[in-house]
């Protein structure tokens, strides 16, 4: 149950960022795909427009070259130094026929390349093919140039004013000279690029320098670029930034209403068991003592009677505000239930410990002037890491549950059920002990019944003024063969919890008819013994005709059986209990009130109650009376049951004295440890057929 607990509270806990964190991830390669494109798309746009430009102009270069060359050669060093480039021609072997201007690469015929100063480069020739620009690796530039970036001066616009060509007739026949002096654009220029063309010359290669010109269109283009990549990732970040912060927050208020108790509008049991398991096995809260206190408002599903629910509830806020005021902020508090809280205290003196809770318990009885509280505590001490336990182990706080610590303080708790004053209870090993006791009971009571391990006792009743046997009553025993021979108080109390009662009403009725019957039919001169019936059994309108079968199928007489009910039965359905009554008297069967004198409406039920037999609770023969005022009820009591035809039972007796005030009253039955005991069915035997209590024993 802890662990679903735990992952249930880490489910709503955790933050699904994660979630946003992946979409942003994923957009984000998104749009580096896309920026990538984009600039392998401006990059193909300065091959495609700029560089096919410059290769023109330089190819328009070669032109002239070849036709000025085929003239002599005149006119072309001109024109080169006019224009202000730098030109080197190799033949077919790579060796420099022609130069002009500082182009800064020189030509080797043996190695059959050229090579470009500050960059490593090679322009190599190869037979039957254009000089192709390559680095040392072999790659390539296109198949006509590679662009060379280094340090280099920006061309000033005193320089490009001092280039001209009109000393060239043969120009405006080959290129624009406007064209070709703005790099082809007609927008002013920002920035230019050098780069060396490559283009065939007869008989070789002509190495050009040009320069791309980047104008502010080219600028715009790519500042749009930067702008579109900025805005795409802006956007997706501002998308998780946002979806982070609502998800926090939401998630924060599902943990308030997750932790909020709705009555008292604080912290719930929820609440308690995971924030307190966290703090109390915290490294830094291992050495200390704490403290489970179950804090129980008594009766308070009689104050909303008494008042109204609303009412209750208001109640039970003041009790949670009068608590909190009483632990300190490191301590814990969570109201659980209707009337129970929980609370987590640190201490250090048991002693001291309980002086505070019995102060906090004072201070809750008064927090209402119009009535008078009551309050109960039940206290499970957290030892510190390392205690070594009463049973030789050695405490570990990483493996202690603190809802199974909570419940043995409610375990202590429930200890003071039945009083109204306060009281404060710990928690020992005794506690779990006779809980274990109680689920191994509740574990093999059925088995018990199909194997018919119950055994009836018989405590035989004697009339005090001739100490002869008149009747018995019948006890239940268990002989189990796991824990021994258990007496009913062992037992007795589980069943009539757990509802198990009802079974073992039947099945000692069953089996006391059984006797009854085979002690008959063997001559012994039997007499009626009374069967308890609990009050659980009360509810069922056919009591009676389940009583009468049962006997009738084992055979026995009716008038051998005795049904005895409690003096708290009579605090239930009146009328569904006189009809019952009633009914059994019709069938034959006589009936007793048992305990009488141990309630506050006896004298009532005696009044409506068509009884047969009257029981003296065994109470009114223990100890001293003041002034004999025990003895005076008593005989009353015995007084008013003769005026009401009924016989009476005194139970309990155990001296001399008890007996004959008894027998000068006229009680007509006795039943105690002075005539006998509870015994076997065997033993009874010999009471029977003595039909006197033996000598030994008067």
């Amino acid at each position: 149950m802890k662990d679903i607990k735990n992952k249930r509270f880490r489910q709503l806990k955790r933050s699904h960022a994660w979630v946003y964190i992946l979409l942003f991830f994923i957009l984000s390669v998104i749009t580096l795909v896309v920026s990538l494109e984009f600039l392998l798309a401006f990059i193909n746009y300065i091959t495609d427009e700029k560089l096919s430009e410059v290769y023109r102009d330089a190819s328009a270069l070669a032109e002239m070259y070849d036709r000025l060359s085929a003239d002599g050669g005149e006119g072309f060093d001109t024109y080169i130094a006019d224009a202000g480039k730098s030109v080197k021609v190799f033949d077919e072997g790579g060796n420099e026929i022609y130069s002009c201007g500082e182009l800064g690469i020189s030509g080797n015929e043996d190695s059959q390349t050229v090579r470009v100063k500050n960059a490593d480069v090679e322009v190599i020739t190869e037979p039957g093919t254009n000089m192709i620009l390559t680095d040392k690796s072999g790659r390539s530039f296109l198949n006509f140039l590679y662009i060379i970036t280094h340090t280099h001066d920006y061309i000033t616009q005193e320089v490009r004013d001092s280039i001209r060509i009109d000393d060239i007739e043969e120009a405006d026949d080959i290129f624009d000279e406007d064209y070709y002096l703005s790099g082809g654009h007609t927008e002013p220029d920002l920035a230019y690029i050098p780069v060396w063309v490559v283009c065939p010359v007869r008989g070789g290669r002509m190495v050009v320098s040009e320069t791309i010109a980047m104008d502010i269109k080219d600028v715009e283009l790519f500042m749009s670029f930067i702008v579109v990549v900025a805005l795409m990732m802006a956007t997706v970040f501002i998308i998780l930034l946002v979806n982070i912060i609502s998800g926090a927050v939401r998630r924060n208020r599902t943990l308030n209403v997750f932790f909020t108790d709705i009555v008292t509008d604080g912290h719930n049991l929820m609440w308690f068991l995971i924030k307190g398991q966290r703090f109390i096995t915290r490294i830094s809260n291992r050495s200390a003592r704490f403290a489970v206190i179950n804090i129980c408002f008594v009766n308070y599903r009689n104050f909303c009677i008494c008042h109204s629910v609303e009412e209750g509830e208001e109640m039970l806020r003041r009790v949670y505000n009068e608590i909190k005021r009483n632990v300190t902020p490191k301590e814990m508090l969570a109201h659980c239930s209707s009337s129970d809280y929980a609370v987590l205290m640190q201490f250090t003196d048991a002693n001291a410990l309980e002086a505070r809770v019995r102060t906090l318990l004072s201070a809750l009885a008064c927090i209402d002037r119009e009535h008078r509280l009551a309050f109960h505590a039940g206290i499970y001490v957290i030892e510190p890491d390392g205690t070594v336990l009463p049973d030789g182990n050695v405490l570990h706080r990483r493996g202690i549950d603190l809802e199974t610590l909570y419940n043995n303080a409610c375990t202590a708790r429930e200890t003071l059920e039945g009083s109204d004053s306060m009281g404060v209870a710990f928690f020992d090993n005794k506690l779990v002990d006779e809980r274990r006791w109680v689920d191994a009971v509740q574990e093999r009571q059925a088995a018990a019944i199909a194997n018919e391990e119950f055994m009836v006792y018989y405590q035989p009743k004697y009339d005090p003024s001739t100490d002869r046997l008149k009747g018995a009553e019948a006890l239940i025993r268990w002989q189990s063969p796991e824990f021994g021979f258990v007496p009913p108080g062992r037992i007795i109390p589980i069943f009539e919890k757990n509802g198990f009662i009802t079974e073992i009403d039947h099945y000692m009725i069953s089996h006391v008819a059984r006797d009854q019957k085979s002690w008959l039919d063997r001559g012994l001169n039997c007499v009626p013994v009374s069967v308890n019936v609990s009050r659980a059994h009360f509810i069922e309108s056919d009591l009676a005709e389940q009583i009468r079968d049962m006997v009738d199928r084992e055979g026995c007489p009716h008038s051998l059986i005795e049904i005895e009910l409690t003096e708290s039965a009579f605090f239930d359905d009146k009328k569904a209990m006189i009809s019952t009554i009633s009914r059994l008297k019709s069938y034959g069967f006589a009936v007793s009130m048992d305990d009488f004198g141990s309630g506050y409406s006896s004298l009532n039920s005696l009044k409506d109650m068509p009884l047969d037999v009257l029981k003296l609770d065994a109470e009114f023969f223990r100890g001293e009376s003041e002034e004999g005022r025990g003895e005076i009820v008593v005989a009353e009591a015995i007084r008013l049951a003769k005026n009401l035809n009924m016989r009476t039972v005194a139970e309990g007796v155990e001296v001399r004295e008890q007996v004959d005030f008894l027998a000068s009253q006229g009680c007509d039955m006795i039943q105690g440890y002075f005539y006998a005991k509870p015994m076997p069915g065997s033993d009874f035997e010999n009471r029977m057929i003595a039909g006197i209590k033996p000598k030994d024993e008067v």
